[in-house]
């Protein structure tokens, strides 16, 4: 016979998390889809930077691969610029001798 035993206190607490949630989720739908949209572009931008760049770190201590991390995600940015530049067909100059602005003066 089995013997039934109350939840954990942890389980508790999770399963009253996911009964919330469900609940803004059902009355307050607009709210909650804000919410969730940026959790779904993040992990978007996640999902982006290991494919361009692989999902493993090589630093070894903790202070290294936080700095390996943060130059994965500086690069990322980069592309993107790089990117949206071309498509848009924006001109940039970078190191000119006058900028765009002072030359329409």
């Amino acid at each position: 016979m089995r013997r039934v035993t109350p939840k954990a206190k942890g389980e508790r607490e999770a399963a009253g998390l996911w009964q919330r949630m469900y609940h803004l989720y059902q009355f307050h739908r607009a709210e909650f889809m804000q919410h969730y949209h940026k959790r779904s572009n993040v992990e978007s931008v996640f999902s982006m930077i290991k494919a361009k760049f692989r999902d493993h770190v090589r630093s070894k201590t903790d202070v290294a691969m936080i700095n390996e991390v943060l130059c994965k995600i500086i690069c990322h940015n980069i592309c993107c610029l790089i990117q949206e530049t071309h498509e848009l067909g924006i001109e940039t100059a970078f190191w000119a001798e006058t900028s765009p602005a002072q030359k329409a003066c």
